[in-house]
């Protein structure tokens, strides 16, 4: 009968540790861990002279860093593969890290908290990888799932003396003026970039790592927040050789609103009453505007230009290019934007030149208004097979997300956070 109880109470402490892993893989793990020197002074440590050097942490101080969600951890060094080199003690019941606020409450020596897996983790350590290449694992899930699991790579070489190093430095600045230089003061932290040379780093800027001489890849991640654009390259290549010191610099700027109001807006009481203000009809005739067949529109009073723009559609595309058009004059002239904020019309780019737009995309919403009018000046209609529709609609494009408040480059840097 006791053998019974026994088995039934092993078979039900299975089951709870099962349902327990379940659950903690449906709330991936937050934070960062990074192995570091013994009283975790450095970040960006990744080369050392023996296993014995090596230290964990995590959870630091960094802008757009999350910290670790709190409570005890399983830790393991694997091959960069994810070969098991050291983990748990055989007889251990619990995490061997514990975190608290944030971050881990002390600095751990992995060949003191863990045990090598060739002596069927009793014997303190971990294994050597055949190429001194290793990944520390912290972990809530004791099956070190890839969505409860935070990585950190590193290089053990031993030596009497370590090997040639190099050192790679790694900024970001806010592009508030979407020209690809780091000429707005704006420093930019906690964008995560990967460094890769076989193995992986993932790291916050700005980071300043130790690396062996060799060639490198660092990439910038993408956000969670999908207003971001890259005003640099996303990817750089370069080669470290003993003794250097080199910076990989990357740019971003993010869109949102600039003030616009919508061809909504223009055509209910509100626009109406905010058009009366401005006495605009001898300013709106004064523009290239069109109609469904192409005929030049100067409105004479509110109500014919509202119906013209409730009725505007793009199947002649210079009738909903001018609607957009003109609600963006309108908005410029009832102070709403300004003529030189910046908008992101990437479509632009394949297009004919177009004056004012740099070659990321970006254009003032003057020069963009400029384009607009200019173009329908040329061109009253343009349907289905039109050569010049392309041209019209990435026109129209731009004008449609301003006046809806969707791409306008931000004074400076948005919400930023980074999944994993």
């Amino acid at each position: 009968m006791k053998k019974k109880r026994i088995l039934v109470a092993l078979v039900l402490s299975a089951a709870m540790v099962l349902m327990a892993g379940q659950a903690l893989a449906a709330l991936p793990t937050t934070g960062t861990i990074f192995t570091t020197d013994a009283g975790c002074t450095g970040v960006d440590l990744n080369i050392y002279g023996a296993k014995s050097d090596v230290y964990l942490n995590g959870g630091p101080d960094r802008p757009g860093t999350a910290g670790m969600a709190d409570g005890w951890y399983y830790i393991r060094v694997t091959t960069p593969a994810g070969d098991v080199l050291g983990g748990q003690a055989a007889t251990a019941t619990g995490g061997q890290a514990q975190v608290v606020a944030g971050k881990f409450v002390g600095c751990y020596q992995l060949t003191d908290i863990l045990y090598t897996a060739s002596s069927g983790f009793t014997v303190k350590g971990y294994d050597d990888s055949w190429n001194g290449e290793y990944k520390a694992w912290a972990s809530q899930d004791p099956l070190f799932s890839n969505n409860q699991s935070k990585t950190d790579n590193f290089r053990v070489k031993p030596s009497v003396a370590l090997p040639p190093t190099a050192e790679l430095k790694v900024k970001a600045f806010y592009d508030a003026n979407a020209n690809g230089i780091d000429d707005d003061g704006q420093a930019l932290a906690g964008w995560k970039v990967n460094v890769h040379d076989g193995i992986d780093w993932d790291r916050y800027v700005p980071a300043d790592m130790i690396l062996t001489p060799d060639d490198y890849t660092v990439a910038g991640y993408k956000p969670i927040e999908t207003n971001w654009v890259a005003t640099t390259p996303s990817t750089t290549v370069l080669t470290l050789d003993a003794g250097d010191v080199k910076t990989v610099t990357i740019g971003e700027t993010c869109l949102g609103a600039g003030g616009g109001r919508t061809l909504g807006f223009w055509s209910n009481k509100n626009g109406q009453a905010a058009m009366q203000t401005l006495a605009p009809y001898g300013f709106l005739t004064g523009l290239n505007l069109r109609d469904a067949r192409g005929n030049s529109f100067d409105p004479a009073g509110y109500s014919q230009f509202r119906t013209w723009l409730l009725n505007a559609t793009a199947t002649n595309m210079p009738y909903m290019l001018s609607a957009q058009l003109a609600a963006m004059e309108l908005n410029v002239k009832a102070g709403f934007v300004r003529v030189s904020a910046l908008v992101h019309a990437p479509a632009l780019l394949s297009s004919p030149p177009v004056a004012g737009l740099n070659s990321l995309g970006f254009i003032s919403v003057d020069n963009l208004m400029a384009a607009a009018n200019a173009e329908l000046g040329v061109h009253g209609t343009a349907f289905s097979g039109d050569g010049w529709r392309a041209y019209q609609e990435a026109l129209k494009s731009a004008l449609d997300s301003a006046n809806n408040n969707l791409n306008f480059v931000q004074p400076t840097a948005c919400a930023l956070t980074f999944g994993g």
